[in-house]
């Protein structure tokens, strides 16, 4: 079913980050907020997943503190830990700290990627309990009303060694997220690029030919993201062709025999 763009949100407060609903992402993030449940968002690279939490911590007036989890980052990263200056020790909250402390939405991107010790920390905040308990201050920390857990992960580079635990991943209500339907995604390329919409049209069907090859020496397909930085390229003036190569066809791989590939199809789909 077709939607109707002149009946979607605008997004015209400047101070909410622009985000477009694609089913009831919104309704189920408010009703989480609500009843104090943690919230799990699935969906791969680029989707929105970010912006979509920047734009609820707007909406909902809450502050925001987003941590990017890598295989390094520890407990300590995100709980906090002592500091040694000026010849005296001081405790740094991490940002999860901060986030309890201050009834903030803290979000953590990637979840999967950080170290399986680091996530158990988050079980008591995921529960009735709603508590961080500090060892190394000897604080319990008990959320506020205020404060909300968000993470996210990408299936599609889910494996048996960076799963996310049963035991974790039932503590969270969830929402899956995919790439906009193409009249949705070409709304969205246009209102942050502002190029024309005849062009950005092209583009997203061009987005959508390469999804088709997904799986051909290709881990994920052309992200909603990318499309943006491409058409973005274009308005500054940029020729298509290339803006397609830097911004789409090169950051899918480093296979010199599929950028090749690649960029037939997107010459074929751009008749150029």
């Amino acid at each position: 079913m077709l939607t109707d763009v002149s009946k979607l949100p605008n997004n015209s407060d400047s101070e909410t980050p622009f985000y477009q609903p694609q089913g009831h992402e919104v309704a189920l993030f408010e009703h989480a907020y609500k009843n104090k449940l943690p919230l799990l968002i699935k969906g791969p690279t680029g989707c929105g997943k970010t912006r979509f939490i920047e734009h609820m911590a707007a909406r909902l007036g809450r502050p925001l503190y987003t941590v990017a989890c890598h295989d390094d980052l520890t407990a300590a990263d995100l709980v906090g830990r002592h500091l040694i200056g000026n010849g005296e020790t001081k405790w740094s909250d991490g940002p999860l700290t901060r986030a309890v402390r201050e009834g903030a939405i803290c979000y953590l991107d990637e979840v999967v990627e950080a170290r399986k010790d680091t996530t158990v920390i988050l079980h008591p905040l995921t529960d009735d309990r709603r508590i961080l308990p500090l060892e190394r201050t000897g604080e319990t920390l008990h959320a506020p009303d205020g404060f909300m857990l968000v993470v996210s992960y990408n299936p599609g580079y889910q494996h048996l060694l960076k799963g996310m635990k049963p035991s974790t991943r039932q503590r969270f209500v969830a929402v899956s997220f995919d790439y906009p339907n193409a009249e949705l995604e070409m709304h969205i390329v246009y209102q942050e690029s502002g190029l024309a919409e005849a062009q950005c049209k092209k583009l997203v069907g061009l987005a959508h030919s390469l999804r088709a090859l997904q799986g051909y020496d290709l881990e994920e397909g052309v992200s909603t993201r990318l499309l943006v930085s491409c058409a973005s390229l274009i308005r500054s003036g940029m020729p298509l062709i290339d803006a397609c190569r830097a911004a789409i066809i090169e950051p899918l791989t480093d296979e010199l025999e599929t950028i090749s590939a690649l960029m037939a199809v997107t010459s074929a789909h751009l008749g150029e």
